[in-house]
């Protein structure tokens, strides 16, 4: 006899039982966790051996009624071994269709459990038994199977791999999607969930997901249209092939991108309007839809920013201003139009107070789960503000004028969530690129305060935007400089230089640049300490181009002015000459050639430090070679080097421009003043007037 007959009384005492299991490890079936299971459990267990077909058949049954909403049966059935069996009469051929069927609801059923109960099903192999189960010809059978391969995938603990282990499965899915619309809303669920990476979306892809999956967007179904739409948002994501395509289906004769704007219309379920914003936001950011199209300006963006709207649930909030933010980040119209629409500015502060005291929650399940989410709406204000101010000037003006917003932005900075914290810091180094605000709001707010706490302790994802945000912060024009100067920060900048991640170490180079730009001497000497000459020469032979042209940027602004030259090559110049040289030698970029001979240029500027030129006839040499080389920029850099050094106006001056005589520097600048380009000509020119003076 059943302890509940009917399933009334299973969900009535659901709540009794609902999380008393939550911390029940599954994986040792021991003595003491036997003695636990009530003896009803276990007579559930031991029908599913009766030799008879039809008891086992109504055992499972009745062990079907038992499970429904009832966590504390459905572990007792899992810890008793239920599933092994459940999952060997479902693959018995001579198990009859309505014993195979009445298993997968089952095990289907015992899914819908906790995370643990997944865990158990899937280490009991119940993917490949349901997948197998795929291949028989009655339809109730499949669809019971894919009823419960839907749950077991949707949850976050299930391994989305199994979905592509066997090469076969996605195209027998493929081929399931025409049988009825529970197939087609239980395997579009499954894709859905499933498509986690490129990879993933070729595979789907080359299996004709689109041409399959298109047709269900005008599906009767509700269920089967939401289920494609989401599809299709998860194929599109960062995928330009998948979105190229799509601009050219049509569905019924219509343009999918015109399915998608119908169902963006108010009239509309939000998660519809939602989903389906996403997919042509997805399209546009791979640049299948262009982002002044009609679609995008007067359709998308419009819904997104309704969305954020405080009318609409938390999570609809969420998800509406970070599509929002994706969509519009690389675009300046569209941060302009969007920064006009509805109040958006000012409807962003809402995020920040929510949920306040005058909140109208009635449903305090809802106000509940909203308290433990409210963080997320803060991520989502910070980047819908990064994305909003990452150009404009005036939008940044506009946020910052926001109420509290610096002050918010601050907090943000110290949260315990480290999403919100990496938003609120992608907020500030949105706002750090203006100059107005570099002078006002953030010295205002001493902001470089807690970002240098935040850049002691931090993952690398918070260090490298905490990272570039104090890049703009150390420009000559910041007040900030100062202060962040005296806090010490050459050591922390200095050791970002040895992190293993490029970006890392571009910012801390790129920092110490900024830093060096029109420093006095004692700075430079401190940079120079601190970062070590061993550490220096590394970084110049550092694999990533972006660190070694911020380097390079680093050792130009620590050799500018006469003084601090002549001091710095008195005692590194060996190792500075020997780096330029293995640089312009090398197989480097353009631009990077063009670094170094600046940094030469600036090194024949000096008083003592040109000797170091002159005294080394290899690299005169390479400097005569890139005057006469086929690009301008490094002809125009190798002749501010010979110029500097011919200067009239220095000691020595007539020695050197004898020696540079004999090696044939007059004649080639003689026909540099015959080429087009003004500059390079009037730099000839200027070099070619110290010999006539």
């Amino acid at each position: 006899m059943p302890i509940f007959e009917i399933n009334e009384h299973v969900k009535s005492t659901s709540c009794k039982f609902g999380k008393s299991w939550e911390d029940l490890s599954y994986q040792v079936v021991g003595r003491n966790k036997i003695n636990e299971v009530t003896a009803t459990s276990r007579h559930y267990v031991d029908r599913l051996f009766d030799p008879d077909p039809q008891n086992v058949l109504q055992g499972v049954i009745d062990m079907k009624n038992a499970v429904i909403g009832n966590n504390k049966q459905k572990a007792n059935l899992i810890v008793l071994g239920a599933v092994p069996r459940l999952l060997y009469l479902l693959q018995q051929s001579s198990s009859s269709l309505e014993l195979r069927t009445e298993c997968a609801v089952v095990l289907g059923s015992l899914a819908m459990g906790t995370e643990n109960n997944i865990k158990s099903l899937v280490d009991c192999h119940i993917i490949p038994a349901l997948l197998q189960g795929l291949l028989c010809s009655e339809l109730i059978f499949i669809e019971a199977c894919l009823r419960c391969l839907r749950t077991v995938f949707i949850s976050p603990v299930t391994p989305v791999q199994l979905l592509y282990t066997d090469l076969t499965v996605i195209p027998h899915l493929m081929s399931l999607l025409s049988r009825s619309q529970h197939t087609q809303e239980y395997i579009t669920q499954i894709f859905a969930h499933c498509c986690k990476t490129p990879e993933h979306q070729t595979v789907l892809f080359n299996h004709a997901a689109i041409q399959n999956i298109a047709p269900l967007l005008i599906s009767p179904s509700y269920k089967v249209r939401m289920q494609a739409l989401k599809c299709f948002s998860v194929l599109a994501y960062e995928n330009t092939q998948v979105s190229m395509t799509l601009v050219n289906v049509l569905v019924d004769g219509e343009q999918l991108s015109q399915v998608f704007v119908r169902m963006m219309q108010r009239d509309k379920p939000i998660e519809m309007q939602l989903t389906a914003a996403k997919c042509l936001t997805y399209m546009c950011r791979a640049g299948a839809i262009r982002t002044d199209d009609n679609c995008i300006v007067l359709k998308t963006l419009p819904c997104l920013v309704r969305m954020c709207s405080k009318e609409r649930l938390l999570e609809e909030r969420v998800e509406g201003a970070e599509t929002l933010a994706y969509l519009m980040e690389p675009d300046i119209e569209l941060q302009r139009i969007a920064s006009v629409t509805d109040h958006l500015v000012s409807m962003l502060a809402d995020y920040f107070k929510y949920p306040s005291s005058v909140s109208a929650i009635n449903d305090f399940k809802r106000l509940d789960h909203d308290l433990k989410h409210a963080h997320e709406l803060r991520q989502a204000a910070f980047k819908l503000y990064a994305s909003l101010g990452s150009n404009d000037e005036d939008i940044r003006k506009k946020i910052t004028e926001t109420e509290n917003m610096m002050d918010r932005i601050v907090s943000g900075l110290s949260e315990s969530s480290i999403k919100v914290r990496l938003a609120a810091v992608r907020c500030l180094h949105s706002l750090s690129r203006s100059v107005q605000q570099l002078r006002t709001s953030f010295h205002d707010h001493a902001v470089w305060k807690p970002l240098m706490k935040l850049l002691q302790n931090a993952p690398d994802e918070v260090l490298v935007m905490a990272s570039s945000t104090l890049c703009n912060l150390l420009l000559e024009f910041s007040p900030s400089k100062e202060p962040i100067l005296e806090s010490g920060v050459i050591e922390l900048l200095c050791s970002l230089t040895q992190s293993d991640s490029p970006a890392l170490r571009v910012n801390g180079i790129w920092a110490l640049m900024n830093m060096a730009f029109q420093a006095d001497q004692k700075v430079k000497v401190e940079i120079v300490r601190a970062l070590g000459t061993e550490q220096l020469f590394r970084l110049l032979s550092d694999p990533d181009t972006n660190v070694l042209m911020k380097t390079l940027g680093l050792l130009r602004n620590l050799l500018s002015t006469r003084p601090h030259i002549d001091q710095i090559m008195s005692s590194h110049g060996k190792q500075i000459m020997q780096a330029v040289t293995l640089i312009l030698e090398g197989e480097h970029s353009i631009e990077v050639k063009e670094q170094t001979l600046c940094i030469l240029a600036n090194i024949a500027d000096g008083n003592t430090a040109k000797e170091l030129i002159m005294t080394n006839d290899d690299m005169l040499q390479k400097i005569k070679y890139y005057m006469g080389h086929s690009n301008v920029k490094l002809q125009l850099a190798a002749t501010f080097c010979i110029s500097n050094l011919i200067w009239n106006e220095e000691d020595g001056s007539q020695e050197r421009q004898d020696k540079l005589r004999e090696m044939g520097f007059v004649d080639i600048l003689h026909k540099l003043t015959q080429v087009s380009d003004p500059n390079l000509c009037d730099r000839a020119k200027t070099a070619m007037q110290q010999y006539l003076a």
